[in-house]
């Protein structure tokens, strides 16, 4: 088994922007020439998210829209009598979708489904400059 990690830099708007990772990731994966394993896409960031869904199809606002019923902006936090930043919501949100996606790769490319691409998820309430880490596992 070899390991291999990059990392690369986004530039994010804010306040749940979805951004579509999937190409960049792949390039990762078939950088390492590993063939067959396991990858891991991993946000080090408490106010963002890794998932994977179907893009341009309305899934983004979807998200969107039960976010802010199970986490909504107004809503009192902790979080805010402490640091006074606007952002208990971020910290909750990406607290309940998780910092990172675990999916395997075959042939040099991620295995993903037919409607499946890899999202980072910006849930924090301003711009931000993000680092995502891919690392993987494999032959």
């Amino acid at each position: 088994m070899s390991t291999y990690s990059e990392t690369f830099e986004l530039k994010t708007k804010g306040e749940l922007q979805a951004v579509d990772i999937t190409e960049r990731v792949a390039g990762v994966v078939a950088r390492s020439h590993l063939q067959a394993g396991i990858a891991c896409a991993f946000s080090p960031s408490s106010t963002s998210a890794i998932v994977a869904n179907e893009s341009g199809a309305g899934v983004d606002e979807d998200v969107a829209a039960l976010l802010e019923r199970v986490a909504p902006r107004r809503a009192p936090y902790r979080h805010e009598e402490k640091w006074h930043d606007g952002n208990g919501h971020s910290h909750v949100r990406a607290s309940l979708l998780g910092p990172s996606l675990t999916f395997p790769f075959q042939g040099g490319k991620p295995v993903l489904g037919t409607w499946q691409q890899l999202w980072f998820l910006e849930l924090d309430n301003k711009p931000r400059t993000r680092e995502v880490v891919v690392q993987l596992v494999g032959e």
